[in-house]
């Protein structure tokens, strides 16, 4: 295996991660050479492990903690019960006043804003402030329909400091997709913005705002951020502004470890999508883990993130506030002009840089390193897919060739990271680094045995601190366990095929189950049939996504018509745009294909897992089990289907 980086001597001994392991040999009294005899010991004695990371980063526990976890099995566990303590006072408690917290950076090259850790201070003080005010307590609910702007972070960091819970959309969801995630919750509060922008265009989200207020029942106050048009705020709202107004003393609540932080929400492949609830101690600890051993970051020095406050990438950046560092925000699209994230980078002077792969391989007709000083930039972290043989090249021939290349992979079930690489290990061509500190990952077979160089399901076999507390709605964990306990009671099968190397090093194949991954983000394939099954001309649709050869990806549509009507070129135009409105360019599929039906379980669930099968090889007999299918013949339908096409 090709081995395109190794990290220097000097590089190693200057890390963060080594000045970790300096203390870690002190206290325990024996050595740690490198971060392999710290995983392996880190999951002999898991408890003490995360009890280093407690001491070593201080955890501000209000009320001592008397046990390290609670003896149930996933995804029952409860870390440090009893224990209180703030996440949003860890994430402001690093800087200096006068330091750079954030970095503020609208698309087309408009100069960025600077906002210090004392001003930020004292914008979260304001703003928790007027929500005591308003009335919200803890466990009371805030929505957000934001882009990735200071609004954003100020508003989460001021509803974690009061002890409520945090959930925001992207506004590049439509009403649909928003109202589906946020009616869950009854949020209480809606902070919202009037647009945001995106390849030069100025996106108008003033409707999707008037559909959020109207079918968001629980609400009692909106607050309205005016970020892209200068016009008169709706009637009943009030304007960001007046939650600045008013100068407030820092006061931050102290709750319970497991008390609710924020609600993530997965893609939806089935039902509403699914709330993930994290709680306060597990994101402190996993955040400070992340940031400080993984990340390296230091007080002073910047990360960039792209990502829109919708996938877990926006939350785990503030991570980076823990260590004293700055975080750049940057909102708009990743490519207008070409390269723009490069420029960003060398622009706010960024030491790393955490993007999806597929805005890597979107980029690769630029060569930032010729037209850009990036000379500050030390690593570059890649999620939300595999990062592509053809990235690795790329990335050390145009951006820098002394850079640690770190393809992680994990996401927002835990709002962290499974695997990744550490400052020790090097740099493979289309492999990730390892398994991370803490997390017990490992490939399973059919059987339930380990395997080693051999592709397998991502499992995790003792608990993180990170895995969320609840799904929202799911006070007996029903729903928590059949999504991730299903197949091997007290283990996390996490849903996508990993091979683990003898090395050390790990490979991601893609999903095992039928949750999409289109350019890096995940999509949910309910979104698609809330929003087409509604049209006159439509009775059912069925959404597959499919990896491909040389990283490739299709997703199609198929789509059975209704009593007369064909799929011409004038409903694929109209599904087409009502995908791109409603929801997101994302959503457009690659083709839209007419069936004759869509095949269900015999409960009435559609045959997405066993259909992305056949779409992927596999023999019929091998996908489904006909005698448990509605309607066998179109499952045969689409068999014939895959293997004419030979995707």
């Amino acid at each position: 295996m090709d081995v395109l980086w190794s990290p220097p001597a000097d590089r190693i001994e200057n890390s963060p991660l080594r000045a970790y392991l300096n203390w870690l040999e002190k206290r325990e009294g024996r050595p740690f050479p490198g971060h392999d005899a710290l995983w392996a010991w880190s999951i002999e004695d898991l408890d003490r492990f995360w009890v280093s990371i407690v001491d070593y980063y201080e955890v501000a526990f209000s009320t001592p903690w008397t046990r390290v976890r609670t003896g149930d099995p996933m995804p029952h566990t409860r870390w440090f019960p009893g224990a209180r303590l703030n996440w949003a006072e860890h994430a402001l408690r690093a800087g200096d006043d006068d330091g750079t917290a954030l970095v503020c950076v609208q698309e087309g090259g408009r100069p960025a804003r600077e906002i210090t850790f004392g001003a930020l201070r004292r914008s979260v003080a304001a703003v928790a402030g007027w929500l005591r005010r308003a009335g919200v307590r803890p466990g009371d609910r805030v929505g957000a329909y934001l882009p990735n702007t200071e609004h954003a972070v100020i508003a989460c960091l001021a509803t974690a400091a009061v002890g409520a819970v945090w959930a925001c959309c992207s506004p590049d969801f439509g009403a649909d997709g928003a109202i589906g995630r946020l009616v869950q919750l009854e949020p209480a509060v809606l902070i919202a913005a009037d647009g945001y922008h995106w390849n030069g265009k100025e996106i108008d989200r003033g409707d999707v705002l008037a559909r959020l207020r109207a079918e968001l029942p629980a609400l009692r106050h909106v607050v309205h951020v005016p970020y892209v048009f200068d016009r008169p705020r709706p009637e009943g709202t009030t304007p960001w502004d007046d939650l600045l107004a008013q100068d407030e003393p820092s006061s931050f609540e102290q709750v319970e470890s497991s008390h609710p932080l924020w609600v993530l929400f997965s893609s939806g492949t089935t039902g509403l999508p699914k709330g993930l609830v994290h709680g306060h101690g597990g994101i402190t600890l996993e955040g400070l883990k992340w940031s400080g051993l993984y990340c390296g970051l230091r007080a002073g020095e910047r990360m960039f993130t792209f990502t829109s406050t919708g996938w877990a990438l926006w939350n785990m950046q503030l991570g980076a506030l823990t260590q004293g560092a700055a975080i750049t925000l940057y909102e708009g699209s990743p490519n207008h002009p070409p390269g723009a994230v490069w420029e960003v980078a060398a622009r706010t002077g960024a030491d790393l840089v955490l993007l999806g792969a597929a805005v890597i391989t979107a980029n690769t007709g630029v060569s930032p390193r010729e037209e850009h000083d990036l000379s500050r930039l030390r690593h570059v972290m890649v999620s939300g897919s595999a990062l592509p043989s053809a990235g690795y090249h790329w990335v050390m021939e145009h951006v820098g060739p002394d850079l640690r290349i770190d393809s992680t992979s994990g996401g927002t079930d835990i709002s962290g990271s499974f695997v990744g690489a550490s400052e020790y290990d090097p740099v493979r061509v289309g492999r990730i680094g390892g398994r991370l500190a803490g997390v017990d990952a490992a490939a399973w077979d059919e059987d339930g045995e380990p395997v080693v160089d051999a592709v397998g399901d991502l499992v995790i076999t003792q608990p993180m601190p990170s895995m969320p507390v609840s799904l929202w709605n799911d006070p007996d964990a029903v729903r928590y366990t059949e999504s991730y306990f299903d197949t091997w009671p007290g283990v996390w099968r996490h849903g996508d095929w990993v091979t683990m190397h003898a090395d050390g090093s790990v490979s991601i194949h893609g999903r095992s189950d039928s949750t999409l991954n289109r350019q890096g983000v995940r999509l949910g394939s309910s979104d698609f049939y809330d929003v087409l099954e509604t049209m006159d001309e439509i009775t059912e649709t069925l959404v597959i996504g499919v990896d491909l050869p040389d990283d490739g990806y299709w997703l199609g549509l198929f789509v059975v018509p209704a009593p007369g009507h064909e799929l011409d070129d004038a409903l694929k135009q109209k599904i087409v745009t009502t995908l791109r409105t409603r929801l997101t360019n994302r959503h457009v599929p690659d083709e839209i294909v007419e069936a004759p039906a869509v095949p269900h379980t015999l409960s009435g669930k559609r045959l997405e897992v066993p259909i992305k099968k056949l779409l992927s090889g596999r023999e019929l007999s091998q996908a489904a089990n006909i005698a448990s299918v509605d309607d066998p013949d179109a499952l045969r339908w689409y068999a014939r289907f895959a293997a004419e096409r030979g995707l």
